[in-house]
């Protein structure tokens, strides 16, 4: 028999083990996924939930056209076009294979119309008659594409056409294809909303969205498919709950059951163990620090940005911030001018770190404040 004392300390062992085991709630590895590469990331704080062969080269597909959507988005927000102009339909935007949006050659098509052809229906001429409208030439706005994928650091990413017609030049990944897509959704709000729309009837012809999560999960908000022979099925997929958005790349799948299956088992995977926060508001001041030999004797701290953090979800009280301020901090200061750093733990290991800046700008004090301070920071 084990005596009532033996009992309570066997129960007392057990329950504080089962606190120390419960310290940090384990995350199981995502699950491994039928395609040649994919990625799953946080939308506001850009941390990798899954991936595989990122940074590998692969033909994109139609997903080039969320690269000619940016340009045209650039181009209306300039207010160098506008949705109702005209655009007149060339032979070779009319002649394009693929998937159609059935413009006639010859004809005046409003740009909105073009727009949410190339969105909805991933129209090729649709694609066509609106980069030769902006840039004269289909090459010439391929030169525009470029340009802002650099711009957008997708480094592995070179574009020959607007339509991701099949060459062996045209090439992206996994990862540069979120960050286009994330830079759609940050830059673009009014714009991205064309992207959960699941039908569009031009010409008395009805033709439906491709991304099919549009119908199986109300989460999924947008993106874009694509698919040729020699890409086969993608899909980059984007999806919001409560305050955590995620993004899905998803290339080189066998069929569109298959690019769909893959994407929202992805989606699942990371709203199901994934939680994330907001920290930090960009702005907020989160220290006051003494200044010397300024007009202002104290001085604000804060982010230039708002700070996102990604963890396991339920895990939130093991997060810690520290913040780093510069000694002697002497004016002048401009304001956004580094002076710190703050480091954000999970479980007492740094997970990231961001500049503490200046809040304000702080000019230079009088002869008299200055010689003051000097005089305190001796006797310091």
């Amino acid at each position: 028999m084990v005596s009532k004392r033996v009992a309570r300390l066997l129960f007392l062992f057990i329950f504080v083990s089962g606190l120390v085991e419960a310290v940090v709630s384990p995350v199981p590895a995502p699950p491994k996924q039928p395609a040649k590469s994919y990625l799953l990331i946080d939308f506001n704080s850009d941390s990798v939930l899954a991936e595989k062969n990122i940074d590998q080269q692969i033909e994109p597909a139609s997903i080039t056209k969320l690269m000619t959507a940016y340009v045209v988005y650039k181009e209306l927000d300039a207010g160098r076009l506008s949705l109702d102009e005209s655009v007149t339909v060339s032979e070779k935007a009319w002649r394009m294979g693929g998937s159609k949006m059935f413009i006639e050659v010859g004809k005046k098509v409003r740009l909105g119309d073009l727009l949410k052809g190339l969105v909805i229906q991933s129209g090729n001429d649709a694609a066509v008659a609106l980069a030769e409208h902006i840039a004269g030439s289909e090459s010439t706005f391929a030169d525009y594409m470029n340009q802002y994928a650099q711009s957008l650091g997708m480094t592995k990413t070179n574009f020959v056409n607007s339509t991701g017609w099949p060459h062996r030049n045209h090439r992206t990944t996994a990862r540069d294809i979120a960050a286009l897509g994330k830079a759609i959704i940050k830059e673009f709000p009014h714009h991205y909303a064309l992207y959960s729309e699941k039908k569009f009837t031009f010409n008395g012809i009805p033709q439906y969205n491709r991304n099919k999560l549009l119908w199986r999960d109300k989460t999924v908000d947008g993106m874009k498919t694509g698919h040729t022979e020699s890409a086969g099925y993608c899909l980059i997929s984007s999806a919001k709950r409560d305050d955590m958005r995620l993004i899905a790349v998803v290339l080189g799948t066998r069929s569109e059951k298959a690019r769909a299956d893959v994407s929202q088992s992805l989606l699942s995977y990371g709203f199901r163990f994934y939680e994330s926060n907001r920290l930090y508001a960009a702005g907020e001041g989160l220290n006051q620090t003494r200044i010397w030999k300024g007009e202002n004797e104290n001085l604000s701290l804060g982010l230039k940005d708002d700070l996102h953090v990604t963890i396991p979800r339920g895990q939130y009280k093991y997060l810690d911030a520290v913040m780093d301020v510069n000694k002697d901090i002497i004016a002048p200061v401009a304001k956004g001018q580094q002076l710190g750093t703050v480091k954000v733990m999970f479980d007492g290991e740094e997970i990231l770190s961001r500049p503490l800046v200046a809040l304000q700008s702080v000019a230079e004090g009088s002869i008299w404040q200055r010689t003051k301070d000097q005089i305190i920071q001796l006797f310091r």
